[in-house]
């Protein structure tokens, strides 16, 4: 889906306006640098504006920094079948062996095209030795080549590297960003969705797109209408009436009937590590609600009008020490959930921690 969906120009690139912006602005103004470094989480864009820019910059018929899209250069560089475009991916390529190759070939001239693109993915995975021959390149590049680099981790990368580069930092995208962009690509598939289950699938990807869109195509498989329990029983996501359940248990000190909704929602087949992102969500928003009251307000764009009114109700049955205390807990449970051997136990001991002062206490016999 996200292959078929890809951006053909950056008015598509959907959350990084202020990174096409400025690359639009530079291309217009024939001022091109001969690197760029590109940083930011996964499936925000990285790979696909460094695409756009290769095209942009070589296509002959741009107009008002936006590519044709019709001529030879143009449809080469989209499908990825021409010479003047390299990618690199520095995961499987990361010795100085085939960055020695590179400095090698970037000196002969484009096939065809303007310049010569190389697109070096998850740079940070490059060794030390292949950094310095990288490095070198950077310092006296021939005019016809740029480099961009892409990475997840940008305090890998030398210092040397990022100060010889012009550095752009992705974010991750916005909820409803994503849920724009879903309603798009659903209203071109002819299928009808809820919004409430693109919201859940913009949940699961957690600021990514390209994940936003894998998944999208995963849950649809052939379906021309596609609910809220479509997207919760594919991707193993919990009811909304468990989390709320969960943590009106939590507010009544009833540790009794949080685990019987923990078991349950296992039961269903709930994933217990989303299960906690989601409740983590839910007390990350009752505590920013009791320290800004508009806070709901700000946010109502993100929550369906069912979690909304829940929210307004729970917020004045807890304390801000309760929900500092309950937030940490469920961090502290998240992590240790990759760990466990029954992935829910950490869930139930963060319950057992969170109202320890108010579970009935035992007597051990002599």
């Amino acid at each position: 889906m996200y292959r078929k969906y890809r951006p053909k120009s950056f008015e598509e690139v959907v959350g990084q306006e202020h990174i096409t912006g400025i690359l639009e602005q530079a291309i217009k103004q024939g001022k091109i640098a001969h690197a760029y470094l590109f940083s930011g989480p996964r499936g925000t864009g990285k790979t696909t504006v460094a695409r756009l820019l290769a095209k942009l910059a070589n296509c002959p018929n741009q107009k008002n920094g936006a590519p044709c899209n019709k001529c030879e250069i143009c449809l080469e560089f989209t499908s990825g079948h021409t010479l003047d475009l390299v990618e690199i991916d520095a995961a499987s390529s990361r010795g100085i062996d085939e960055i020695r190759e590179l400095r090698e070939a970037v000196r002969l001239a484009p096939a065809r095209a303007t310049y010569k693109v190389y697109i070096i993915d998850e740079v940070h995975m490059l060794t030390k030795e292949a950094f310095n021959a990288l490095l070198k390149t950077l310092e006296e590049p021939p005019a016809h080549a740029i480099f961009i680099l892409a990475t997840t981790e940008l305090h890998k990368v030398p210092e040397t590297i990022i100060s010889r580069a012009q550095h752009f930092e992705f974010k991750k995208i916005r909820t409803e960003d994503i849920v724009e962009r879903l309603s798009r690509i659903l209203k071109k598939e002819e299928v009808k969705a809820d919004k409430d289950a693109l919201r859940l699938i913009a949940l699961f990807a957690e600021g990514g797109l390209r994940d936003a869109e894998s998944m999208l195509g995963q849950v649809l498989a052939g379906r021309s209408e596609l609910s809220l329990e479509d997207v919760r029983l594919v991707l193993g996501a919990p009811k909304e009436e468990w989390v709320q359940a969960l943590i009106a248990a939590l507010a009544a000190k009833n540790a009794g009937e949080a685990m019987r909704v923990i078991n349950t929602t296992v039961d269903e087949g709930t994933d217990p590590e989303f299960f906690l992102k989601i409740i983590i969500r839910q007390v990350r928003h009752l505590l920013l609600s009791v320290l800004n009251p508009k806070y709901l307000e700000e946010i109502s764009s993100e929550l369906s009008a069912e979690e909304k009114k829940f929210l307004q109700e729970q917020v004045k049955l807890f304390t801000i020490p309760e929900l500092e205390r309950m937030l940490k807990a469920f961090i502290d449970a998240y992590w240790a959930s990759f760990r466990s051997i029954i992935p829910q136990i950490p869930l139930e001991l963060a319950i057992v921690e969170i109202l320890r002062d108010n579970l009935p206490e035992t007597k051990s016999k002599e």
